[in-house]
């Protein structure tokens, strides 16, 4: 018997869950922080803040009267080498083709920017399963207000009931609690089960695989 029921709908997180492309994101922010005048960041600590939106990692390392010069350049560079070490995570497609094959709706829903994510969803093939892929910039929100994930869930003609959300940051696990349903998340990204667990994820797992295991009847 499964251990968890079939959801009504499936948002994803983007970052450490479908697709690993730290190499890319890292670079780029030392390059830009760097050419600000500030020394190279701890490639951890970015790594730490991934999940939240692009301008909240940069008030980490440059000042506020730098940060909307800061946010541009990140967003003029990124697409010229944001392929560049990209690795689509173990069990990503299989989890994704699991729901498809049951009419499960799925959306991205993400804090990166609108634009990059679903090139890189294209990229990766995940726009053939998912419906509806939510960024930062397309609208004025960003995870985990919950304005988004309504209007993510508004994208499948889902609503709240049955929904749930895989992801692997607090901020995920926030974003599912802000509107009442599940965050299921996986250690793939920068953070631990005990970390996910301590933030009050619903399950945890160290991989999407092991996570599609717990659905298959």
């Amino acid at each position: 018997m499964p251990s968890l029921p079939q959801p009504s709908a499936v948002l994803w997180d983007m970052d450490g869950t479908l697709i690993d492309q730290t190499v890319a994101i890292v670079r780029c922010y030392e390059a830009v922080i760097s050419e600000l005048g500030h020394s190279a960041p701890d490639p951890q600590a970015i790594r730490r803040s991934l999940g939240g939106p692009m301008a909240s990692t940069m008030t980490l390392f440059v000042e506020d009267s730098q940060l909307e010069l800061a946010c541009k350049a990140f967003r003029d560079r990124f697409p010229k080498s944001m392929y560049d070490g990209l690795e689509i995570l173990s069990g990503a497609l299989p989890c994704m083709e699991y729901f498809a094959h049951r009419d499960i709706p799925q959306a991205i829903l993400t804090n990166k920017h609108g634009d990059t994510a679903r090139a890189v969803s294209h990229h990766c093939g995940f726009d053939a399963f998912t419906k509806v892929c939510f960024g930062n910039g397309d609208s004025e929100w960003s995870k985990p207000a919950p304005e988004l994930t309504h209007a993510a869930l508004a994208g499948l003609d889902a609503k709240t009931s049955g929904a749930i959300l895989i992801g692997d940051s607090p901020t995920d696990v926030e974003t599912a609690q802000a509107v009442g349903i599940p965050c299921y998340a996986v250690a793939t990204g920068a953070h631990s089960e005990a970390e996910l667990q301590a933030a009050g994820a619903n399950a945890t797992y160290p991989t999407l695989g092991a996570l599609l295991s717990d659905f298959i009847d």
